[in-house]
């Protein structure tokens, strides 16, 4: 069994092909060229199916976004989100190969696995596209993993620089899927609050940790190790999920956090010791922000490495 297996569709380099702006092709050819000297086993992409789609979002808003799409808008009518004519496809494929990620990883045929995807997810949220999202990845791969695979409890974490409102709005008040976020505060998209826990069942399952510009190794490793790995101990995960976004890194484009690809390591490190603990060392990690590219690639490219180094027995070789 491989340790760790690769998401890498072509498609994904089709998204806004001809458009200036900073969610471009560019960022998934600097991650897979950083990726290769890993030698990864590469996982099968396919498309989401609408049925599967509807998992995490509306009937509506999937009527919208497809109208949106098929009509040569340049941006979806629900948000902020660029798109082209092959969005739609792209998109779908994104979420379709993160879910075969999924089926990989609970089936044991990859110990974890790291989804180079675009467009990124996690500001979409059930009835909306926004913040450069379309489908929301990681809640969909969360929801997948429950009623495909029978998994009860889900961990996500967040360490993007901008808040995954998307996927804080879709669990809010379930008290299965357990959210958290270390992100920029004030930033886009103004949610994230730290007194933003959760609601009825899902009380207590939602933990932000809101930081100021600046911010970087002590406050966000810190916040998983003093906050995340204790309130473990009883929701007990069975699947790990991380919407890995490197705009958090140092000299990001869009953020002022300040995480070297040392720290992105150490991060990966302490996420895969709370998944061996409690998920039987099961995690996918899907790609969100990061927007400089030559610090995308390098971070990408520790953060794989230190997921590779989990070893077949499924202990840490840190």
């Amino acid at each position: 069994m491989p340790p760790t297996a690769l998401l890498a569709d072509p498609i994904f380099r089709n998204h806004l092909a001809d458009r200036d702006h900073p969610e471009r092709p560019e960022r998934f050819e600097a991650v897979v060229r950083a990726l290769e000297p890993l030698g990864l086993a590469r996982l099968e992409p396919r498309a989401a199916t609408e049925d599967e789609l509807l998992l995490c979002h509306t009937r509506p808003y999937l009527e919208t976004a497809r109208r949106d799409i098929a009509s040569g808008r340049l941006w979806l009518s629900t948000g902020d989100t660029d798109i082209g004519p092959n969005s739609w496809e792209v998109a779908a494929r994104a979420a379709g190969g993160v879910l075969n990620a999924v089926d990989a990883v609970l089936a044991g045929r990859a110990r974890n696995a790291f989804c180079a995807v675009r467009p990124p997810g996690h500001h979409a949220t059930a009835s909306r596209g926004m913040g450069f999202c379309i489908f929301n990845n990681v809640a969909l791969a969360a929801r997948y993993a429950q009623r495909r695979h029978g998994v009860g409890r889900v961990l996500i974490v967040d360490w993007d620089v901008h808040h995954g409102n998307g996927t804080q709005d879709i669990f809010y008040t379930d008290p299965s899927v357990f959210f958290f976020s270390t992100h920029q505060w004030p930033l886009y998209p103004g949610t994230g609050r730290a007194d933003e826990t959760g609601a009825g069942p899902g009380e207590g399952t939602t933990m932000n940790f809101p930081f100021p510009a600046g911010s970087g190794r002590t406050e966000i490793l810190g916040a998983v190790e003093q906050s995340l790995v204790p309130a473990m101990e009883s929701f007990r995960p069975e699947l790990v999920l991380v919407s890995a976004g490197f705009d958090s890194r140092i000299d990001d484009l869009l953020g002022r956090f300040t995480l070297t690809d040392g720290d992105f390591a150490d991060l990966t490190a302490a996420v895969m010791a709370i998944a061996e603990r409690h998920a039987r060392g099961r995690v996918v990690s899907v790609l969100e922000g990061g927007y400089n590219l030559a610090g995308l690639a390098s971070a990408a490219a520790a953060h794989v490495a230190a997921l590779t180094r989990c070893t077949a027995r499924g202990t840490w070789a840190g």
